[in-house]
């Protein structure tokens, strides 16, 4: 059985984990904690969750991981059958993984943890997002689903990530930039709750929080 290390505050850990129990992906989870120790730095050499151990060995990188279940379970059809629609799909992740998340990253310091971030480092994430947030309005669909009307492999890096880009530009600018850009994310994810993966996954992080703070 694949093993999932990681934990449930982790928003990638979350998206990973929302793509096997969407799919029936029988998985055993394994409280992973930051930092990695030295003997856990050889299964995941960059230092972060989540990453999976397999009969083959450990993989890292969420969306490495979820290109590995896709084609170890091809019969899961994670990704669209159509290959534009597939296409498609792995462009909105590509936005949101990579666009918007890791860019506000960079703010979660002063927007979540009482920490400091520099004004240069404010100002040069607002136009980055700014830009960004555009660009993914221009590509997501909301139709209700973030790439049409059925859900899908994308929306599993949407629910874990879009509302922590709306709360921390929210934080840091007193201004949502996914609510300026015309996106409803609260509906989307009030949408996506209530799924029985997302309920499991919402719930989880909760108990994870409760337990460690």
């Amino acid at each position: 059985m694949i093993k999932l290390h990681g934990f449930a505050l982790s928003n990638y850990y979350n998206k990973v984990k929302l793509v096997m129990l969407e799919h029936g992906i029988a998985f055993e989870e394994v409280t992973t904690t930051l930092p990695l120790t030295e003997p856990q730095l050889a299964q995941s050499p960059g230092g972060k969750v989540p990453y999976i151990e397999t009969e083959a060995g450990f993989l890292c990188e969420s969306e490495v991981i979820v290109e590995y279940l896709a084609a170890r379970f091809p019969d899961k059809r994670i990704f669209a059958a159509d290959a534009w629609q597939a296409a498609k799909e792995r462009e909105l992740i590509a936005f949101i993984d990579t666009h918007l998340e890791l860019n506000v990253r960079e703010l979660y310091a002063e927007a979540f943890f009482g920490g400091k971030v520099s004004d240069g480092v404010k100002a040069l994430m607002e136009t980055r997002l700014r830009r960004y947030v555009a660009g993914f309005a221009q590509l997501a669909k909301f139709a209700p689903y973030v790439a049409g009307e059925s859900f899908g492999v994308a929306d599993a890096a949407a629910f874990v990530s879009l509302p922590i880009v709306g709360l921390a530009t929210q934080a840091i600018y007193g201004s949502d930039f996914l609510a300026d850009a015309g996106i409803d994310w609260r509906a989307y994810i009030k949408l996506i709750g209530e799924r029985p993966a997302a309920q499991r996954v919402s719930a989880d992080r909760k108990a994870y929080i409760a337990a460690t703070s």
